[in-house]
Parts: C-alpha cells; sequence; structure tokens
C-alpha cells in the first residue's frame, strides 16, 4: 500500500506541474525582454527593503527567467534548480532566509557559492488567479540579515500581487495589440460607428477599398460611404435602432452598395453586429468586395442563357423570353427547327464543322427574320425562333416556310460544300399552352411529329398531338408493368447454312404477349421502348434472357447455337455495355462465341471511343459483333474500319428484288466482295423464294434467313427442329454403319 501512495503522489506533482508550466505558458512571459513596468516594481522593492539585489523571475520546468532585476548584471536566466526561488514556487508561501551560507538546504546552491554570493533571501511567490505559482519576486543582500519581520512579508507579498497585476495588465495590452495586429492585416474591411453614426474606426482593408488614406475616415460620419440615394433609408434606419427599435439586419449578411472617395460605387457583402444601447451603442461591421462574384454570378447568368458551342441563345432563354412575353399578355409565334443531316455532319467532319455550319446558318435565318425575334439553339441538330406579337397561324407557318426556303443553297465551308434540310414545328402562345412550359412542350410535339414526315416539312401544334403523346407514355408505363409481369418474351428466327439447310445459329426477337390482344409484333410497342428510359431496362433484359435461353438449349444436349441480340442505341451510349454481357455470360456459364451482337447503322453513327471501346473489348473475348442492314442508312465504309466487327447482314429490301433489279444483285454481290476481303461472315436476311437462295448461293452467300425457312418461333419449336434434325442426321449414318 505504501508504493501505492507514492506512486500516486508523485503522478499527481506530475500533473500539478504540468499545470503550473502551461498556465506560465499562457502569460506568453518567460524567456521575453526587460520592460519598464517590471523594472519600476523591482526597483521599488530594492528601495523599500534597502538591498543591492532584487529580481523578478518566472520560473519553467527547466529554467528561471529574470524579468527584472537590480544587482544581477543583467543575468537573464539560469538554471532553475540553481537559485532560491524554485523552493519558493515549490513550497509556497514567504521565504525568508537569513543566512543562506549557513544553512544546509541552500548552502551549496551556485547563487550562494557562486558569483553573486546571495546570503540573505527573502522571496514571495508570484501566484495566478487559477492559484499556480509560476514565479518570484525576491530581494537579497551578500551579507546576513535578521529574519524579515511580519510587516515586511506582508510589504513583500503586496509587491508580489503588484508584479501579477502588471502581468494582467501585459496580456490585455497583448490582445489589444493582437486584436489590432490582425484587425490591421486581414482582407476584410472593418468600421465601426457610434450611435450618431460617427466613424470610430476602419482597418487598412476598409480604407483600401472605400479609397481613403491612413485615418481619413475616422470622425466622418457614415454616410459618407452611403450612395446619395440610399442616405436618407440609412440615416432613418440608424436612427430607429438608437432609440430601441429593433436592429433588422443585425447578424445577416446583406449585398449593398457603397460610395467610393472617388466617386464609384462597388458592389459589398455587409455583416452588421450592434453592442450597448441609446448613446452608448456602437456599430459594426464587415466589408467584403464581391465585384469578382458579381462578374462571375454574371457570367454564369450568361453562360446559363448561351449555348456553349453555337454562342446562340439556348432553350432557358427561350423559355425566360416566352415567359416574360406571355406575363406581359403579348402573343408569340414559336418555329423548332431540324436540321437535318447536321449530325451526320458532324461525325464525319468534326466538332468544327459542325459549329462553323451553325455559324453560317444563324448568319442566313437571322437575314430573313425581324429584328426583335429570338433565334435560339435547343438541341443538338435543333433551332427555335421567337417572334413576338405574332399570334397568327397563317402567319407562323408562313414564317416557317420562308425559313425552309433558306436551307435551299448549299453552304460553302473552306473546302467543303455542305447540304442540309429542314423540318419545322410551329406552336403560337397563348393558343397552345397556359404558360411558358406548356407552349414549349406543344412545340416539341409539332416538331417530332414533322421530323416523322418528309423533308421540309411544317406542321403546326394539334391538339391531338397531345393525346397522341399522352397514350405513347401510357403505353410506356404499360410496358414497364408487361415485362415485370412476365409478358415480354423472345422468339428466334433461325439462320441457315444455304449449302446444307442446317440451322447455324438463331436472331432474339422481342415480342409481347398481350393478356387481351395476344401475340404483338415489335411495330405495335418497340418505337416507344426505343424512345425512352426503357430502352435500357429491356435491353438489358433481352440479352439475359436471350442467354438463358441459350444454356438452357446445351443444358438439354442440342447442338451449341449462337444466338443474335439486336442492340437498342441507349445501351451503347451507358457505357457499360462489355460489363453487363460478360456478367451475363459468366451467370449462365456460356462462353463468349455463344452471343452475337447486333447494331443498326444508327449506332454505328455514334462513332466515338466512348462506343467503340466496350465492343472491341467484347470483340477481343470472342462475342460477335454485326452490323444490321448494312447499306440502308447513313454509315459509311469508314465504319467496316473503326468498328469491330465479325459479321455483315444484307437488309431484305436488296433481297427481295434481287432477280429483277440489277441494281439490287449488284449491291448484294458488293458486300459479299467486302465481306470476303474483309474476313467477315455475310448473312442475307429476308430470303422468301428458293430462286432468291439460289442467286444468292450462286454469288457465294453462305448463311441467310427468312420466311423460307421460317418466322420468328418459340423457343420450344427451335429445340424441336434440332432434335429432328439430329435424327435425320443419325437415320442417314444408320445404313453406313449396317454395311460396315
Amino acid at each position: 500500500m505504501r508504493g501505492f501512495s507514492e506512486t500516486g503522489t508523485a503522478a499527481s506533482s506530475a500533473e500539478a506541474e504540468r499545470a503550473r508550466t502551461a498556465s506560465l505558458m499562457r502569460l506568453r512571459i518567460a524567456g521575453t525582454a526587460p520592460e519598464p513596468a517590471f523594472d519600476r516594481i523591482a526597483e521599488l522593492a530594492a528601495d523599500l527593503f534597502g538591498t543591492p539585489l532584487c529580481a523578478i523571475s518566472f520560473l519553467d520546468s527547466e529554467h528561471q527567467w529574470v524579468k527584472a532585476s537590480v544587482g544581477f548584471g543583467g543575468l537573464a536566466d539560469f538554471p532553475r534548480p540553481d537559485g532560491l526561488c524554485h523552493h519558493v514556487v515549490a513550497e509556497g508561501g514567504i521565504l525568508v532566509v537569513p543566512d543562506a551560507a549557513a544553512n544546509p538546504r541552500f548552502r551549496d546552491l551556485p547563487a550562494v557559492r557562486g558569483p553573486l554570493g546571495i546570503r540573505y533571501y527573502a522571496g514571495a511567490p508570484l501566484v495566478t488567479r487559477s492559484g499556480h505559482r509560476v514565479g518570484a519576486l525576491c530581494v537579497a543582500d551578500q551579507v546576513p540579515r535578521r529574519a524579515t519581520a511580519g510587516k515586511a512579508r506582508a510589504q513583500l507579498a503586496r509587491l508580489g500581487g503588484l508584479v501579477m497585476d502588471a502581468v494582467a495588465a501585459r496580456r490585455r495590452t497583448m490582445a489589444r495589440r493582437d486584436a489590432d495586429g490582425f484587425v490591421n492585416a486581414t482582407a476584410a474591411a472593418l468600421i465601426t460607428t457610434d450611435a450618431a453614426g460617427t466613424i470610430t474606426f476602419a482597418n487598412a482593408a476598409c480604407e483600401r477599398l472605400l479609397g481613403y488614406p491612413e485615418g481619413g475616415l475616422r470622425g466622418h460620419n457614415v454616410s459618407l460611404i452611403v450612395p446619395a440615394r440610399l442616405r436618407g433609408h440609412h440615416v432613418a434606419g440608424l436612427a430607429n435602432v438608437a432609440a430601441g427599435g429593433a436592429a433588422r439586419l443585425a447578424g445577416k449578411n446583406v449585398e449593398v452598395t457603397a460610395l467610393r472617395r472617388d466617386g464609384s460605387e462597388i458592389p459589398v457583402e455587409l455583416s452588421l453586429t450592434l453592442w450597448g444601447a441609446g448613446e452608448t451603442m456602437g456599430v459594426g461591421a464587415v466589408l467584403r468586395d464581391i465585384s469578382e462574384r458579381r462578374r462571375r454570378d454574371a457570367r454564369l447568368v450568361r453562360l446559363a442563357h448561351q449555348d456553349p458551342r453555337s454562342g446562340l441563345p439556348n432553350r432557358i432563354r427561350l423559355a425566360d423570353d416566352l415567359a416574360a412575353l406571355m406575363g406581359e399578355g403579348r402573343p408569340a409565334g414559336l418555329l423548332a427547327i431540324a436540321v437535318e443531316g447536321l449530325r451526320g455532319l458532324v461525325d464525319g467532319l468534326g466538332h468544327a464543322v459542325g459549329d462553323a455550319l451553325l455559324e453560317a446558318l444563324a448568319v442566313r435565318l437571322t437575314g430573313r427574320l425581324a429584328a426583335d425575334a429570338l433565334l435560339a439553339r435547343i438541341g443538338e441538330d435543333e433551332l427555335a425562333v421567337l417572334v413576338p406579337d405574332e399570334a397568327g397561324a397563317d402567319a407562323a407557318r408562313s414564317r416557317a416556310e420562308g425559313l425552309i426556303s433558306a436551307f435551299a443553297d448549299p453552304f460553302h465551308l473552306g473546302e467543303h460544300v455542305l447540304h442540309v434540310g429542314a423540318r419545322i414545328g410551329v406552336a403560337l402562345a397563348p393558343a397552345h399552352g397556359a404558360d411558358a412550359e406548356e407552349v414549349l412542350a406543344s412545340l416539341d410535339l409539332a416538331l417530332d411529329r414533322a421530323r416523322r414526315e418528309a423533308a421540309g416539312s411544317v406542321r403546326l401544334f394539334e391538339p391531338a398531338m397531345r393525346d397522341r403523346a399522352a397514350e405513347r407514355r401510357a403505353l410506356q408505363d404499360t410496358l414497364r408493368g408487361a415485362l415485370s409481369r412476365g409478358e415480354i418474351v423472345l422468339a428466334y428466327q433461325p439462320q441457315i447454312d444455304l449449302a446444307t439447310g442446317a440451322i447455324r445459329g438463331v436472331e432474339a426477337l422481342i415480342r409481347w404477349q398481350h393478356p387481351e390482344r395476344g401475340l404483338l409484333p415489335p411495330a405495335d410497342f418497340l418505337p416507344a421502348i426505343e424512345s425512352s428510359a426503357l430502352a435500357l431496362r429491356f435491353g438489358w433484359w433481352t440479352i439475359d434472357e436471350a442467354c438463358r435461353q441459350a444454356a438452357a438449349w446445351r443444358a438439354a444436349g442440342l447442338p451449341p447455337l449462337t444466338v443474335a441480340v439486336n442492340l437498342f442505341a441507349e445501351q451503347v451510349r451507358a457505357g457499360t455495355l462489355a460489363d453487363v454481357v460478360l456478367e451475363a455470360l459468366a451467370r449462365h456459364g456460356l462462353p463468349p462465341d455463344a452471343l452475337e451482337l447486333e447494331l443498326t447503322e444508327v449506332i454505328a453513327l455514334l462513332d466515338d471511343e466512348a462506343t467503340r471501346g466496350p465492343l472491341r473489348r467484347l470483340h477481343a473475348r470472342g462475342v460477335g459483333i454485326a452490323l444490321d442492314d448494312f447499306g440502308t442508312g447513313y454509315a459509311s465504309l469508314a465504319t467496316l474500319k473503326t468498328f469491330p466487327l465479325s459479321k455483315l447482314k444484307i437488309d431484305r429490301g436488296f433481297v427481295r428484288d434481287i432477280l429483277a433489279d440489277p441494281h439490287d444483285a449488284a449491291i448484294v454481290r458488293a458486300v459479299l466482295d467486302i465481306g470476303r476481303s474483309l474476313d467477315l461472315a455475310v448473312v442475307a436476311e429476308g430470303i422468301e423464294t428458293p430462286a432468291q437462295q439460289a442467286s444468292l448461293v450462286a454469288m457465294g452467300c453462305r448463311c441467310g434467313q427468312g420466311y423460307l425457312y421460317g418466322r420468328a418461333v418459340g423457343a420450344d419449336e427451335i429445340a424441336r427442329r434440332l432434335t429432328r434434325a439430329e435424327t435425320r442426321q443419325a437415320e442417314a449414318r444408320e445404313p453406313e454403319t449396317r454395311v460396315a
């Protein structure tokens, strides 16, 4: 128990010493230079006690720091155990030693036997308000003296109190100095006034901000920095607060305008603070220059209302201007222009040419518009025109037809001669919507209808368009539920080896087993999927279901088949195509060559690294990549070079007239030659007669697909056909076996 007590006492002493030295550090005085206030106290103590030596010292854990002294010859510090003040701090109370040389406790101390030769010593501890002894005030002599009486002890203690008062005053001075240093060094502009509005302080940042020399603001009324038009409001507000009214701006950040010395104005953010009341009230404010923020905000507003590539106003600006016109009760005509061929030009020639074309087109169209008309870019290949005060359908249609004619002549841009066309949708405000958003929605519907019609079409919005759009949305909602309920199924159309008649693969085609209307073909619902977010959901499901079925056929012992799946453009744009496909193959235990992905030419036009990268990854792993309907759209021969293809599919339109139209026959022959040259498999679609098959075989086509071999059927029927084919092959081999 004794050992425990000693250990506990040692730990307690160590903790007390840490607290004491921490208190000393907070005073920021140990080791500092002499200061007159402390020198005067040391001189007073020496005179009062008639001693040649006096010192005011502060002691940390290792050193005794002499702050002021008499007779110590400029000694600044020495090791803490070398002097007697160490014992004053350690023990507390007044320590008086009549003759240190005769005292066994002190006679061997360097302060006693060294050059100082102290014999008489009297010291009082320097104690903080928190009770920590941080130093000592001592008087000393080099000859012995009688013990100091009680009155002298009290005087010594009071002198110690004076030292701590000086320490406290010093801390306050340092705090003010720190505050002044911070106030004058900070980038924030600070200003204070009295209740009358007279400026009592302004820091250097405030003077710089407002253009005044040092001290140039102090003493003036604060209205000096308030623009004349706002002074009345400011003076009234300050008087109200001084009279006891509520300070509505206190504690809040507000943006105001300040007046500089040169008469210019500057936007500032003002944070207001009040203290005191009535005539003793003080008001302080922090001012922050927000000129750059205002410029940045203005730039952001401009960018938010501007198309970044063309510099034209964007859809947000169009909507804002339309809303403003409708708010004023003014009618307006809107035209949405689909620039046909722009996307293809950008894909083929690059964005620089596309931007130049847009600039030339903007110049040409602006020349045909009134000065108050707004030309905006609202989509990748869509422009729009807002014509104020145009309410008539005939006038709007006539204007649209005039803009269509602006596309008749080609655009000469450097070495390029570019031809683009247009289709235009028209909507009127307020006839086609109660607000700007509804009118713009009507405009979108009109343009969507125009896009479905012949080149150069102009379509005015009709309420029925909104009904059809609502029907399409309702169909999309129903389709979403149909997939969840298992009503969406896959049918499979065989791909045949034309020489042997064997099934080499199947193409998976989506069908809807409608509970009321029966099995629906893709034409009844696929457009609703392609034009919505459903494309991804249905696309990923199709890949997974095709893999599941291919694995089921193999598990049943049927010959391995390659299953071809058509991709939606959204699946390619998503960027995750490779991951989804490889995960599906792994999940169902299939090799990569069990799956083939069919791309339309629309997808092929998405010719960038984000598109090609996942396809290259899949092709390298062995997944087949087929280009569907080659030659019918916009894809060029360069597509065959840049895309990682393994197969071309000849469109049924060329196969249908292969016997009657030499041009179609030549195109089919050319595609077959391209396939052989590039080592690509070729499949002819839409074969319906034996004569078409014979012609294709004669041209060297090895694989075909079409009604001649069967329509798309369920998975069970494909399994039966494969089983029958295996049976026939087995029967054909039996006679050979018997003969052998």
